[in-house]
């Protein structure tokens, strides 16, 4: 199969032909049809995270049809649409697994770092932790959900019942929740790079109450406020846009770090707090409520061929949406 394969940080992505993976017992075998381009791979090829072996095969937000399951499959079958998510494999029977924290499993493995990953005409993933895509939504639609929208859905549940909410980065992750926000009836104030006119018209475009540069001040208060962008300056500058009692969610895997902060800021019961990958619970609900909105995702599509250059393009913020490799 063709698959892009990670080698070392800083280095392009290197295009090869390798063998095809065979499915163990409980995993299935899938001819993958979208995988979306999420931030984590920048942070994989960029070396912020520590990657266990290489060569590696990046990608976690894959759609893709079944080609074959393992003898201990029996809920799915040949054809069938599958979605992949980040989170690829948990111990199940840790404190954290039996309490439905199941994403903080310290033996937790994720696809695109521990398991074959999307960008490959095929992959591996544990048939307990895929999602049925029997959604109405494309390949396309549906491929940023698995991550941008799952993790991102994880931390606005953290908001509340917050009304008006600050999405600091406005990525793929922000368009997607901001849908779901104004389905809600609130108020979103997009913070973008200062600067970014172009993406400031998008956010208001999508619905954005308010669009702003990170530097700015809100025109008021905020409740909450999400930090989608890995920039650990902005916490500071969130808590200092969020009043009393608010809170302030991290949602990245991985983040600058953040300056100190006088205790002013979080006096008065602010509360910052972080989001680590996802549970399958959050996946169900939020697929289930991206269809019913319906959510509709902005997309660049690429084919595998051009994998580095849709990174290249997340990097240096020429993406208004998503970034998908088309497979």
């Amino acid at each position: 199969m063709r698959a892009a394969l990670f080698d070392s940080p800083g280095s392009p992505l290197r295009l090869a032909d390798i063998e095809q993976p065979s499915p163990g017992p409980q995993e299935v075998l899938l001819r993958n049809r979208a995988c979306a381009v999420c931030r984590t791979d920048l942070h994989i090829v960029d070396g912020d995270l520590n990657v266990p072996s290489t060569p590696l095969i990046p990608g976690h937000q894959i759609v893709a049809e079944v080609a074959k399951v393992g003898n201990e499959v029996k809920h799915l079958q040949v054809g069938d649409r599958m979605g992949v998510p980040w989170l690829g494999r948990t111990c199940g029977h840790c404190n954290f697994c039996v309490n439905e924290q199941e994403n903080l499993c310290d033996k937790a493995r994720f696809t695109g770092l521990h398991i074959t990953g999307g960008f490959a005409e095929y992959s591996i993933a544990d048939s307990r932790f895929c999602f049925s895509m029997d959604s109405s939504l494309d390949d396309l639609q549906l491929a940023p959900l698995l991550c941008g929208g799952l993790i991102g859905y994880r931390a606005y549940r953290m908001i509340g019942d917050a009304k008006k909410v600050g999405f600091y980065g406005f990525g793929s992750a922000a368009h997607i929740l901001l849908q779901l926000a104004v389905y809600e009836d609130r108020k979103v104030y997009a913070f973008t790079r200062d600067g970014d006119s172009e993406s400031q018209l998008f956010a208001r475009q999508m619905g954005a109450y308010w669009a702003g540069g990170s530097g700015d001040h809100p025109p008021e208060p905020l409740d909450a406020a999400i930090i989608f962008a890995p920039v650990g300056e902005l916490v500071p500058v969130a808590l200092s846009a969020v009043q009393k009692g608010g809170v302030v969610v991290c949602a990245g895997i991985h983040m600058s770090d953040i300056p100190s902060i006088p205790y002013e800021l979080l006096w008065g019961e602010r509360t910052v707090r972080s989001v680590a990958n996802l549970t399958r619970r959050d996946g169900w609900e939020f697929l289930e409520l991206a269809t019913r909105i319906p959510v509709r995702t902005s997309v660049q599509s690429y084919p595998l061929e051009k994998v580095n250059q849709a990174l290249d393009d997340l990097r240096d913020g020429n993406i208004n949406g998503s970034a998908v490799i088309l497979l």
